[in-house]
């Protein structure tokens, strides 16, 4: 299928009913490096327009025609709030070179998340570990890394807890937005609920996880009949006038019996017998997807490719979907291979450089970054 021109890395806030537990993680850790071909100083600035906002980075495409990827991460929330990024602005923006979407989590910004209490002994010890950590993640040795997050928790979670405010248990309740469905909790049950909370809470702040999970897997229980008139199952006719499939008369009956046992295995919390039907649905069902038009397909890039270049693309193209809808993956796989060489140059051209900002300069007004 079409190739992922970027991967990114993100933080994991562990939520755990109003209490954030904070554990970095890499996640599809990649070794996206920037170009050879592209010479960029290790400090530089760029003027460009805002292509799209991820909330702690931005991407621009430069006056000088090339893409940039910036990670704000060092910037503070308050600075951040304050530039109110939008795509279309124009920004400048000043900054190092750095080489890998990862490289972006640097220490300064996994403490910006920390309680402020935190002794500086600890802070030090942290900021070793998550050096060992980093260390780590670039030989590829992840059960290494989990190990070293593990560690990492065990120094912060006191002092998360010490720190922690639940929400009430009025409010709690709330965020599931039962309210918005009509969904009303009979009072018998919602005492329960609240007796339950409250003793979750206890065990949580004293740090009994074991007997804090329990509690919490008690309230789900009570809980659920209402979870699921929240979220109903969809019934099979529903699923399939959304999706864009053409399937025929006499393959309805079975494929219903299979949707239809699939989400009784959800419902059963059988992991495995729905894994296994759900793939079984999806293998039957897959012959009856309707691709992409080509034209849909070649939408998705944000570059312009030559004439003779597409025409060769929609060749393969439709030859590759054809295949698939044939189920002769062999066959199709060697369509999507030749249309990937054939748009690895642009690939290439067009890959982002990335930068850590140091400097923000948008609407009139300039903000300089704590950390770089």
């Amino acid at each position: 299928m079409k190739k992922t021109i970027k991967k990114s890395w993100m933080i994991v806030s562990a939520l755990t009913i109003g209490m954030a537990v904070f554990t970095p993680h890499q996640a599809e850790a990649t070794t996206a490096k920037t170009t050879n071909q592209i010479t960029v100083q290790a400090e530089q600035q760029i003027k460009g327009t805002i292509k799209s906002v991820y909330g702690d980075s931005i991407t621009i495409k430069g006056k000088d025609g090339k893409n940039y990827y910036i990670g704000i991460q060092n910037f503070s929330d308050e600075q951040l709030a304050k530039m109110k990024l939008v795509e279309g602005q124009e920004i400048s923006v000043e900054g190092s070179l750095v080489q890998d979407y990862s490289d972006f989590y640097t220490f300064n910004v996994y403490k910006k998340d920390l309680p402020k209490e935190i002794t500086k002994e600890d802070l030090a010890k942290l900021e070793k570990l998550f050096n060992q950590m980093k260390k780590l993640e670039k030989e590829e040795k992840y059960e290494d890394v989990e190990k070293i997050n593990l560690e990492m928790d065990q120094i912060t979670k006191p002092y998360i807890l010490a720190s922690w405010v639940p929400v009430s248990f009025e409010e709690f309740l709330e965020e599931y937005g039962f309210s918005e469905k009509n969904i009303v909790i009979k009072e018998k049950d919602k005492k329960q609920l609240k007796d339950i909370y409250q003793q979750w809470i206890k065990l949580e702040k004293s740090g009994k996880e074991e007997k804090a999970q329990e509690k919490f897997d008690e309230f789900q229980k009570v809980l659920q009949p209402y979870l699921d008139a929240l979220y109903p199952p969809v019934p099979f006719e529903e699923y399939i006038s959304d999706i864009d499939v053409d399937i025929p008369a006499e393959a309805l009956p079975k494929l219903k019996t299979l949707y239809k046992d699939a989400q009784k295995a959800d419902q059963d919390k059988n992991d495995q017998l729905s894994e296994k039907l759900w793939g079984k649905f999806n293998e039957m069902i897959n012959p009856y997807m309707k691709p992409l038009s080509f034209e849909d397909y070649l939408s998705d890039f944000d570059f312009e490719i030559k004439a003779n270049d597409k025409k060769q693309l929609k060749k393969l193209y439709e030859e590759a979907t054809a295949l698939d809808k044939k189920g002769d993956y062999e066959k199709s796989n060697e369509k999507w291979v030749a249309i990937d060489n054939i748009l690895n140059p642009y690939y290439e051209a067009n890959k982002e450089i990335l930068l850590s900002a140091s400097k923000v300069t948008i609407n009139g007004k300039v903000y300089l970054t704590q950390h770089k």
